[in-house]
């Protein structure tokens, strides 16, 4: 059974390249973001890798913890990794799930058997402090994903979690959010003391609430 937004990440425990971890402690009370990858030595992955790497303080601002997966084991892991400090010119700083024996990759619906019966697919799991999926994203093998993109969303999503807003099309951080439906005029003049726009009955806009 695929895994669905709002169902609760499975637990696991695993070893990895920064040692044995238990998956919710590892998490803690922040957010998480588990992204796997086809195989090591791979030359998408090698570049994916080394962006996220570069990006990790971006990630470490929204209190969100990377970690990585792949159905190789440690030895492998290490290896690359130093393939992809040499060539990325940056050094890996988050954990790599070792998974020969797929077991990560099974309780996530990693493995796409019409794509490939033996790699997984570039999955993407944005977790919460709940241990509840946020987002999830798949991209075929072929494809290299779009890390800011994943950054942008964790702004919205630990933005909406807080506030009665949602995020319209294209949205950055800072910019005016959605009001959401369920919330009154009377009750948005409240609630929203910078103010709104009605464009529509149903559609208001406002200044992002927590800037």
């Amino acid at each position: 059974m695929a895994l669905r937004i709002g169902d609760e990440a499975p637990d696991f425990t695993v070893e990895t390249t920064e040692g044995q971890i238990k998956f919710h402690d590892w998490i803690g009370n922040g957010w998480a973001v588990l992204f796997s990858h086809p195989a090591d030595y791979t030359p998408v992955c090698t570049t994916e890798l080394g962006y996220m790497a570069r990006i990790k303080p971006e990630f470490d601002r929204r209190n969100v913890k990377i970690i990585g997966l792949s159905v190789d084991g440690l030895d492998d892991h290490k290896g690359w990794i130093q393939d992809i400090n040499e060539t990325q010119n940056t050094t890996v700083n988050y954990p790599m799930i070792a998974d020969p024996d797929r077991k990560v990759a099974t309780l996530y619906d990693m493995i796409h058997p019409n794509a490939d019966n033996s790699l997984t697919v570039r999955s993407v799991f944005v977790i919460g402090p709940d241990k509840k999926i946020k987002l999830t994203l798949t991209y075929p093998a072929s494809t290299g994903r779009n890390f800011d993109e994943i950054l942008r969303a964790i702004d919205s999503l630990q933005l909406t979690a807080q506030h009665q807003v949602a995020t319209p099309v294209n949205w950055k951080d800072g910019e005016d959010c959605v009001i959401v439906p369920s919330i009154s005029n009377e009750e948005a003049e409240q609630k929203f003391p910078k103010g709104f726009r009605i464009i529509k009955p149903y559609l208001r806009m406002t200044p992002q609430p927590n800037r």
